[in-house]
């Protein structure tokens, strides 16, 4: 099977443009069959903001209304998405900016209402990604660059999670692919100590996860993030790298981050 590196990079690359460049100056350097996934940092707020939208937050969850979708419609599927592919055409890579709309590749259902209604919002399911497809356009010698908007095959677009579709896309292309899931954040990786940046935990297996949430070393934020990956991991995606975006090259010798396994 080949290689397929599935990476996702958040607000804290994209937020900043010498992150950026640096992130997808590395990102165009990795051989072989690559995914690049992408949320929409503070810039969709501000735009809300100067056009008079005040967004609203449920638990860290964006609340998203007609007027919201409008807006996070032009900044991650336009203004980011199309930024991003013109910086790995100059890098050398031929990149295909993309939503979940084009080609059918991602097809979401709208989240449905209970104690709150997230408005517009996608959820993805084992079906959700055209595996066939995608591996076409890889085939083709393309690097599909996914925005976090799907649609619901009906007309309507949907506002999804970056880190579900990475995943989704991750799982689907397993079975044609050694897919490498790899989230870029802020840290360096899972720390043993959350006030020490430099108590990096290079592997975990799946006991070792269990034991490290026994001793309560995994809590908060980073618990679910690694429920996700270890998620990935037993439908099929080899492994799970979590780690800072300025640290990518070391992902060839397998030193990047924290590598989570079966």
């Amino acid at each position: 099977m080949d290689n397929l590196y599935v990476i996702k990079i958040g607000g804290n690359v994209i937020d900043n443009s010498e992150n950026l460049h640096f992130f997808l100056n590395d990102f165009a350097s990795l051989d072989g069959y690559k995914i690049l996934i992408h949320g929409g940092g503070k810039l969709a707020t501000d735009l809300s903001h100067t056009l008079g939208i005040e967004p609203r937050l449920v638990d860290g969850r964006r609340i998203t209304d007609i007027e919201t979708l409008r807006v996070v419609t032009m900044v991650y599927a336009g203004l980011i998405n199309k930024n991003i592919v013109a910086q790995l055409q100059r890098y050398g890579n031929n990149a295909i900016g993309l939503t979940g709309a084009d080609a059918n590749l991602i097809k979401a259902s709208k989240r449905p209402v209970k104690e709150v209604d997230y408005g517009y919002v996608g959820d993805l399911n084992k079906a959700s990604v055209a595996s066939d497809k995608l591996e076409q356009l890889l085939q083709s010698g393309l690097v599909p660059v996914f925005s976090a908007i799907t649609h619901d095959g009906e007309g309507q677009l949907l506002n999804t999670n970056a880190d579900t579709i990475a995943s989704a896309i991750a799982v689907a292309m397993s079975s044609s692919f050694k897919v490498s899931l790899v989230y870029c954040f802020e840290k360096k990786g899972v720390l043993r100590d959350v006030n020490d940046n430099e108590s990096i935990i290079r592997e975990i297996g799946s006991s070792e996860f269990e034991q490290l949430k026994s001793d309560n070393v995994i809590a908060g934020g980073m618990l679910p993030k690694l429920h996700n990956a270890f998620q990935a991991i037993q439908n099929g995606v080899s492994d799970v790298y979590i780690g800072k975006s300025d640290e990518l090259p070391f992902l060839k010798e397998h030193l990047f981050g924290t590598r989570l396994f079966a």
